[in-house]
């Protein structure tokens, strides 16, 4: 958590000394406060002093590297409960299981097909995080191999999931230099497992029996110098694991260092649809990782969805640039539409003439970030803003024909525009789905 100045003042050697370029120790704090300014400006600061200032300032939730490269995923850092507070930081990781039991061409196979699970959802790729590699056999050189072959075929980063440190330290060696997240399934084994995680240089996921047990565990491991935990509180119903991710972060943001990590749920239920509804739920209740068998893409796009929506900043609207777009190979007889530059409502239309295979222009209107209804209501997308950006676009140097078409939501705009803008205006569908029907029959007749 941020010291105050006060806080930081109580830390220094009060001398006044201006050794550090600042007239009393209470301005030094001041500006140390506002990170005006590092700590090691100031020489005189006792050891003792300098770990208490650290210590104080860390994170409430330790930032937990997974991976390296282009595969790293971060986790942790998260400074609220509550999104509209601020917002979330660092998107929940999305991992999927693979079983070590599967023959090498099979691991392969799904391996490499989760490393492809992904989407484009208004405009950002979105996308499968790690794979997490289960020790069903109980064999600890099969387990690195198939750890080994699982990072090379998927291009992710690991989980290794394990109830024995030494299949444990076997994978973690084949995966040498990648930081794979070791998972320890059993309680009682979790020191022994910590000592491998530190020799190997890996993050730890520990469990324990409730969020208790856990805050008892956490402080004898990171006495073992592992700071880099993720805790499981051993849930496996939706409510009782909910309950425990709650439960933690409303306790590591009191500053309960025991409880100061970031968490990993496990989906549990057999039904498809409930795993991915499980893995939503974690979600959206503060899971930074969370391992699935759901690996079919209609099981992973709501899941992925929601840690979209909810990792996106809620005091900032989803905008696209306002400008014009051509969708598809455009020619001078191609429509031209115009909608907000509402990352959702640009998206959506030019989904929908992608699937029409019309080629169009589109002009998104600067709305400041809002849909079309609400930019009409505060009059923001109206005759003059849908004229200027028009206007603005350039689009009457690559269309030979001068007819714009508006959302049927907004048809009382239309005399407005044409007087405006000079253009004849069509009414299209209401939603972005009437557009393929639109663009084919509609839009031909009144070429």
């Amino acid at each position: 958590m941020a010291l105050t100045g006060l806080e930081i003042y109580k830390h220094l050697p009060k001398t006044n000394c201006k050794d550090c370029g600042f007239p009393t120790c209470l301005a030094f704090a001041m500006k140390m406060a506002t990170k005006q300014v590092a700590l090691d400006k100031c020489p005189h600061v006792t050891p003792q002093a300098k770990a208490a200032l650290e210590s104080a300032a860390r994170p409430p939730i330790q930032l937990v590297a997974i991976g390296t490269g282009d595969a790293e995923i971060k986790i942790g850092n998260e400074t609220q409960l509550y999104r509209h507070e601020e917002k979330f930081h660092r998107p929940t990781a999305i991992a999927i299981r693979v079983s070590d039991t599967l023959d090498e061409d099979a691991l392969a196979a799904r391996a490499e097909a989760v490393g492809k699970l992904g989407f484009e959802r208004v405009g950002v790729r979105i996308g499968v995080n790690l794979v997490a590699v289960d020790n069903q056999s109980g064999d600890p050189g099969r387990f690195a191999q198939a750890a080994k072959r699982a990072a090379e075929t998927s291009g992710l980063a690991c989980v290794l999931i394990s109830n024995r440190p030494e299949s444990l330290q076997q994978a973690a060696s084949a995966l040498a230099g990648k930081r794979p997240l070791l998972y320890i399934a059993d309680p009682a084994r979790s020191e022994a497992a910590a000592r491998v995680a530190k020799d190997e240089d890996c993050p730890l996921a520990v469990r324990a029996d409730g969020v208790d047990a856990l805050a008892e565990l956490t402080p004898r491991i990171a006495s073992l110098g592992l700071e880099q935990l993720v805790l499981d509180p051993g849930t496996r119903s939706v409510k009782a694991t909910l309950d425990a991710l709650t439960r933690i972060r409303r306790l590591a943001l009191r500053n309960f260092r025991p409880l100061g990590y970031p968490t990993i749920a496990f989906t549990a239920d057999a039904d498809p649809t409930m795993q991915a509804v499980e893995a939503s739920a974690y979600v959206a209740k503060y899971a930074g990782v969370v391992v699935t068998d759901a690996a079919e893409p209609w099981q992973l796009l709501p899941v992925l969805t929601t840690r979209q929506d909810i990792y996106t900043d809620p005091q900032k609207p989803s905008a696209v640039e306002p400008k014009l777009y051509a969708v598809g190979d455009v020619s001078p007889g191609s429509p031209v539409l115009v909608t907000t530059n509402f990352s959702l409502s640009y998206y959506s239309v030019e989904g929908e003439v992608e699937a029409s295979r019309v080629p169009s222009y589109v002009i998104a209107v600067d709305t400041e970030g809002t849909s079309v209804l609400t930019a009409w209501a505060s009059d923001k997308f109206n005759a003059e803003t849908i004229t200027k950006a028009l206007k603005k676009s350039g689009v009457e140097e690559k269309v030979s024909h001068r007819k714009l078409v508006i959302p049927g939501f907004v048809a009382v705009l239309s005399a407005g525009v044409e007087d405006e803008s000079g253009w004849a205006v069509q009414i299209g569908p209401k939603e972005a789905a009437g557009l393929p029907s639109y663009l084919k029959k509609q839009w031909r007749a009144g070429a």
